[in-house]
């Protein structure tokens, strides 16, 4: 998980976001972008794109995740931030929250959206904050990114060529660029706070977390992809890859329960790979629903020496923020995701049940 002299224009406040109707009207000018929150909230953390507050001093308090206008790229924070995009993630994570409490497949961290109880506010941050900001519940993270692979790209592509094999999983020979995989595959990677993420086997993840963990954190990726992959495809996209995170939630005196739960964001265009799927086609690279743009422009710069992949990383220039933007806004609209309410989550215990319980409390 991600860990206020902002430049922002008030908006109206909002108490939650309906995710369709607001991708045409998310973005802003650059000078609406907060790039940085420095709020009147105890336990400041910052990640690469959120900034993260406890909303009091008590042990089990809830925490505020910010979803700022921060880019990264090859785990660098561009200093250029991209307007709007902090509200288009947190509408995308809100709507694909609301979709898996329908099904029930696992818990999840979100309290809401309403800040009016969070003391410490002002009326200025109330307006920074709506549409970018969650009320979660806290926990204790589990230190492994969770990557589901449905087609093989990135960083998978590139093992597969070397090795036939993607994170140590053999594969079928003769597969392409963009081949779609014969089913989806789990691939661990440990968290970094700073740098690169460093894919492991599923031996070692268990032998960092415990098999139990990992047999659980496995079940849950894949389910959770295989659904939200289902539900894209028959909206005409392509949810190639993505990624997870899992944790244990925390209780009112912030002791560790043994109530599994997802966290951070979820299935957006940061922590995932969107293709259109009528332009889709295997044995060469894909139009993308994310950064790409980002990407590209990048390494064109490293391939004229200008930049070296190392922080601090490059200005971005107008037309690529602008195409950046365009491409998120367009796999929001396309997903369609229903408006989040605030249903009852399912609740994945220790031994792996799974009940229902309503998240309006503060117990993570």
């Amino acid at each position: 998980m991600s860990r206020a002299a902002e430049t922002v224009q008030p908006l109206k406040r909002v108490a939650s976001v309906p995710c369709p109707a607001m991708s045409p009207t998310i973005s802003g000018t650059t000078s609406d972008a907060v790039f940085r929150t420095e709020l009147s909230l105890p336990g400041r953390r910052q990640g690469k794109v959120r900034d993260v507050y406890r909303t009091s001093d008590a042990p089990g308090a809830p925490l505020l995740i910010v979803a700022t206008d921060r880019l990264s790229a090859f785990d660098v924070v561009m200093p250029t931030p991209i307007p709007g995009k902090g509200r288009l993630l947190t509408a995308m994570s809100l709507g694909w929250f609301g979709f898996l409490r329908q099904l029930k497949i696992v818990g999840d961290h979100v309290i809401g959206t309403d800040l009016s109880t969070i003391a410490g506010l002002t009326a200025h941050d109330q307006a920074m904050l709506a549409g970018r900001s969650m009320l979660c519940r806290a926990a204790k993270v589990v230190p492994i990114e969770c990557v589901a692979r449905g087609y093989l790209a990135g960083s998978g592509w590139n093992e597969y060529r070397a090795s036939g094999t993607v994170c140590g999983i053999p594969l079928p020979a003769g597969l392409q660029l963009s081949s779609r995989l014969p089913e989806p595959i789990f691939t661990p990677a440990t968290k970094a706070e700073e740098g690169h993420d460093e894919n492991v086997s599923f031996e070692r993840a268990a032998e960092l977390v415990g098999r139990d963990v990992m047999e659980r954190l496995r079940a849950l990726t894949l389910s959770i992809y295989g659904a939200a992959a289902e539900y894209a495809r028959a909206r005409g996209v392509i949810l190639a890859d993505t990624k997870f995170e899992f944790g244990f939630a925390l209780d009112a005196q912030g002791r560790v329960t043994d109530e599994l739960i997802l966290v951070d964001e979820v299935l957006t265009p940061d922590s995932s790979r969107y293709w259109p799927a009528d332009d889709y086609a295997p044995g060469r690279e894909q139009a993308s629903f994310d950064k790409q743009f980002v990407r590209n422009h990048l390494l064109e710069l490293v391939a004229r020496g200008a930049w070296n992949k190392e922080a601090p990383g490059p200005e971005l220039p107008t037309p690529v923020i602008d195409a950046t933007l365009a491409r998120y806004e367009e796999a929001l609209a396309r997903l369609a995701l229903p408006p989040f309410a605030m249903t009852p989550a399912a609740t994945t215990t220790a031994t792996g049940t799974t009940t229902t319980t309503t998240t309006g409390g503060i117990s993570r």
